[in-house]
């Protein structure tokens, strides 16, 4: 979590310095989202040992469930935790995205081993639709003219092809990919963690520095997406029989601070990333003491 922090802190650098920001950041994001994670999400259902298959259904339906209960809820809780119209779509994006390709895979390799990043990896589907579908339009939901409507083409754009993909090479038991596809697909989303990571840095560094402390709307979000919403999904879905192994993982993926395709989609859709920049920093920061609490206590 450290490690990852760093970068973050490297970004703000970058940017403070006139290396990154502006249009920079602008193609940086969309290089990231149609190019490098795309092959980040392949190269995980290619790489590894094949893993239980008992769990792959499971895991795919605790995902669908957990984004349902979570998109349901941050809509209320948006209500409560701003009043400003505008701000809405970008709290609930923050309740409901965690960090779930770029750190929940090591948090959850660390946890419990390196076979399940490919647990995380068929999670990882459901919310890489639901990000680019529902998160979406939480984004660029805005009231006026400029509201943004839902765009089929978003269902098959390179991330969502990407993630149909990897479903099927997991759902056919697919395990001899050739290295010459599977190995250049991994070192190019590689970049992808880095990449985002910079890019939030960066757009911390437009902030003014008393604004990156948060605020009130900051802090309700903060202890929602860290603990209050992962802790009830837990018991949830424990007490509706959801495997315990397969819920523990799912726990894990969702207590991620907040997702940095929130800022990547800001940018691209050119909102103002003030408020999503602010929740990601103190989600970040705070998450290297909420997720090793979270894992003593399960």
């Amino acid at each position: 979590m450290m490690t990852l922090f760093v970068i973050v802190v490297v970004g703000y650098a970058a940017g403070k310095l006139g290396y990154m920001g502006g249009e920079f950041d602008r193609k940086l994001s969309s290089l990231v989202i149609n190019w490098t994670c795309p092959a980040l999400i392949l190269a995980s259902s290619m790489t590894g040992d094949m893993p239980d298959r008992r769990y792959i259904l499971p895991l795919l339906g605790i995902s669908a469930f957990t984004y349902v209960v979570l998109t349901l809820l941050a809509w209320g809780l948006s209500h409560v935790l701003t009043k400003n119209t505008s701000d809405r779509g970008i709290v609930a994006f923050a309740l409901v995205f965690g960090n779930v390709g770029f750190m929940g895979y090591p948090v959850v390799a660390s946890i419990f081993g390196q076979q399940a990043v490919f647990y995380a990896a068929v999670l990882n589907v459901v919310n890489t639709f639901a990000v680019f579908t529902i998160g979406t339009m939480m984004i660029t939901g805005g009231q006026g003219s400029d509201r943004e409507r839902f765009n089929k083409k978003v269902l098959y754009s390179t991330p969502m092809l990407s993630a149909y993909l990897s479903m099927l090479i997991v759902a056919l038991g697919i395990d001899n990919i050739p290295a010459y596809v599977s190995q250049p697909l991994t070192m190019i989303g590689n970049i992808t963690v880095p990449a985002a990571l910079l890019i939030i840095g960066s757009s911390m560094s437009q902030l003014p520095l008393r604004a990156l402390m948060g605020n009130m709307t900051v802090y309700g979000t903060t202890l929602f997406r860290l603990v209050l919403l992962p802790v009830g999904v837990h018991f949830l879905c424990l007490a509706l029989g959801f495997d315990p192994y397969v819920t523990s993982i799912n726990t894990v993926v969702i207590a991620m601070p907040v997702a940095t395709y929130g800022t990547i989609l800001c940018l691209k859709y050119q909102r103002d990333t003030t408020l999503i920049a602010e929740v990601t920093f103190i989600t970040t920061l705070l998450s290297m003491i909420s997720i090793p609490l979270l894992v003593m206590l399960f």
